[in-house]
């Protein structure tokens, strides 16, 4: 499974960019027009393994942003940029992390990544296995709830993922990740 995963992940990735390359560089023009600071946003994520990697997304926050999760902020929509709610609402955001897809640090499938500093995610998910994946652009606690579930339930559903995980079951949590985005579910902020 893992090499048939990696196979798709690349593949699949190589023939979006080319059609998602032109979004992204306008969106990244919008993103300099609009705000002071890069255009990305690297952030340190724990991948495979609890190793911790670089992930890239559109930024979407203001450069002073404190590092952490956006439902711990107080007031978020105070940090968004002017076109962070866009990028955000629609995902966009994440369009650099078909990079990501292409050096192996993300999978299109699997838990979502923690932020470095998210101990309780991280914790959980190593005490059920979950570390072991690697983590995805998508996963089955983002089709079914995203930023509204609680970590205990986060945790659940990658795990519940680790003991369903099949090429079918990634292509159906794909195919319920457009859905999603584009009806806009499960997006706090």
């Amino acid at each position: 499974m893992n090499w048939m995963k990696r196979l798709f992940d690349v593949i699949f990735a190589l023939m979006l960019v080319p059609f998602l390359l032109p979004v992204l560089v306008a969106l990244a023009l919008l993103v300099k027009a609009t705000s002071k600071g890069p255009v990305l946003y690297w952030s340190d994520r724990v991948g495979k393994d609890n190793r911790i990697f670089r992930m890239p997304k559109l930024r979407s926050m203001r450069i002073c942003t404190p590092l952490v999760a956006t439902h711990l902020l107080q007031d978020p929509s105070t940090y968004i940029t002017p076109i962070g709610f866009f990028l955000r609402r629609t995902s966009l955001d994440e369009l650099p992390q078909l990079f990501s897809i292409l050096a192996g640090d993300l999978s299109f499938v699997g838990p979502r990544p923690a932020l470095f500093n998210q101990d309780d995610l991280v914790a959980l998910r190593t005490e059920r296995g979950v570390h072991h994946l690697v983590p995805g652009l998508t996963g089955w606690a983002q089709v079914n709830g995203r930023d509204e579930l609680a970590i205990p339930i986060k945790a659940q559903f990658d795990h519940e993922y680790l003991q369903q995980r099949s090429f079918m079951f990634d292509l159906r949590i794909i195919g319920m990740t457009v859905v999603k985005v584009v009806c806009g579910e499960g997006i706090q902020h």
